[in-house]
């Protein structure tokens, strides 16, 4: 008599919006991070007096950048929230920075990530929140996909109850054995 197979925990979908195609954003904004935090770091502590206005903007941008990062690797719903607010943060930033750069040059006599629209990083700083935020916006309609995820869990569970006893249901099979057999096959459902 073979030993029925232990239940397996039911595959869920990702709860991290770090997955798939987030992956490339956590990426980028990882680097963003990296370039922005370093770059403020060093111009903070070696000729701060000259733009003390963009470095600290840099170093803002740097601290956005890290928390947008980590939000959104992690990915849980209160990261999420706080992932949304800060590319919301991010977008108001580079286009009130960009249009301050622009229109005044003299206050920026050193360039911050996100002068003249982040031109000097080739307008990532401008279009990465946009995609943080739709990215962010898919997750948020997530739930109605994971319903539909565990329905198909549960078929699975209920195609595994059936093939428990369609292995159970062999010529001269004891009655009591099938049942048990499915038995042992129920909790695995129950607990998704």
């Amino acid at each position: 008599m073979s030993e029925p197979a232990p239940p397996q925990a039911p595959a869920s979908p990702p709860g991290s919006t770090g997955t798939g195609p987030g992956r490339v954003l956590v990426a980028v904004y990882a680097l963003f991070a990296l370039a922005a935090s370093a770059r403020a770091g060093v111009q903070i502590a070696t000729k701060f007096g000259n733009a003390p206005v963009a470095y600290v903007l840099s170093a803002f941008a740097g601290a956005v950048y890290i928390l947008a990062t980590v939000t959104l690797a992690v990915g849980s719903p209160a990261a999420r929230r706080i992932a949304v607010i800060s590319c919301s943060v991010e977008f108001a930033g580079v286009l009130a920075v960009g249009t301050w750069s622009l229109a005044d040059p003299a206050s920026f006599p050193d360039a911050t990530v996100w002068s003249g629209y982040g031109s000097g990083y080739g307008f990532v700083p401008l279009v990465l929140p946009v995609f943080g935020l739709l990215w962010l916006r898919r997750w948020s309609r997530r739930p109605a996909t994971r319903h539909a995820g565990a329905a198909a869990g549960d078929a699975g569970a209920a195609a595994g109850e059936a093939s428990a006893v369609a292995a159970g249901a062999g010529a001269g099979s004891d009655p009591r054995r099938r049942r048990n057999r499915v038995r042992s096959a129920r909790p695995a459902r129950d607990a998704e």
